[in-house]
């Protein structure tokens, strides 16, 4: 169903009340409603979006449980500072690449930086055959789509890379982080591989992770990844797809909210 305002609801969703989630997410991300301010009311909101009061309600719960939104008697619905979102959810890290995607590329960078390293080294003291072998099979699958003359598959295998690093450790919550930041990852070398020949320049900072993995070399592990995310924060400033630093933000006014 159309959104009889702003924009027209995604519809790649199975529910609608996902489809309305979507939409409200993307608009507060975008800045539709600024922190501490009131959603519309109920009636008018439904009204302008499309959709039933308990369509809207269930949309507003789930925003509610991503801490994006806070529903107090009197008060109504209203839209919590970023600081209390959760930026690990998959929706959430999504609206963020739509809404301001430099940010979100800076965020991830910084996190690389602050937990790759480390977990290269707990990786080369820890790994197992089955975890070299996982490295190896996304390595191979990396060099296997730079040859081709699309790349179709290279972002990929990288992810599967770093996830597999990530597993390595055996650190349980590391690997739940990387699997938690996969969208980032994915918008993060989508824009870093655009720049010509960075895809070539990746490789031998990833096989020589590889190569310290094995030969129990945490120096040279965390050295190696620490590289390959130095490389790619340059890659990235160079792409000619790096979005602006505003992202792509919303330009209509909002509906009027009410106190």
């Amino acid at each position: 169903m159309a959104s009889r305002g702003w924009t027209e609801i995604d519809t790649n969703f199975p529910t609608m009340q996902q489809r309305v989630a979507d939409e409200l997410g993307r608009r507060i991300v975008a800045g539709a409603w600024q922190p501490g301010a009131p959603l519309p009311v109920e009636d008018a909101l439904a009204s302008e979006i499309g959709v039933s009061r308990g369509v809207l309600r269930e949309a507003v719960k789930s925003l509610v449980a991503k801490g994006m939104l806070r529903v107090r008697p009197r008060t109504g619905t209203r839209v919590l500072p970023p600081d209390h979102w959760n930026h690990l959810d998959p929706d959430v890290l999504r609206w963020k690449q739509a809404g301001d995607a430099a940010a979100l590329l800076r965020d991830t960078g910084e996190l690389r930086r602050i937990v790759e390293p480390e977990a290269a080294r707990l990786a080369a003291e820890r790994a197992g055959p089955d975890d070299v072998r996982a490295l190896r099979d996304a390595l191979a699958a990396m060099e296997s789509a730079a040859a081709s003359p699309a790349r179709g598959g290279y972002v990929e295998a990288d992810i599967a890379f770093h996830r597999a690093l990530l597993d390595a450790g055996g650190n349980r919550l590391l690997g739940s982080l990387g699997r938690a930041v996969e969208i980032a990852l994915r918008h993060s070398f989508d824009i870093s591989t655009q720049t010509p020949g960075a895809v070539e320049a990746s490789l031998p900072g990833h096989r020589a992770v590889v190569r310290a993995v094995e030969a129990r070399d945490p120096d040279a592990a965390a050295a190696a990844v620490l590289g390959i995310i130095e490389a790619a924060r340059q890659e990235i400033a160079r792409s000619p797809g790096m979005p602006g630093e505003t992202g792509r933000r919303l330009t209509h006014t909002p509906p009027p909210a009410t106190t």
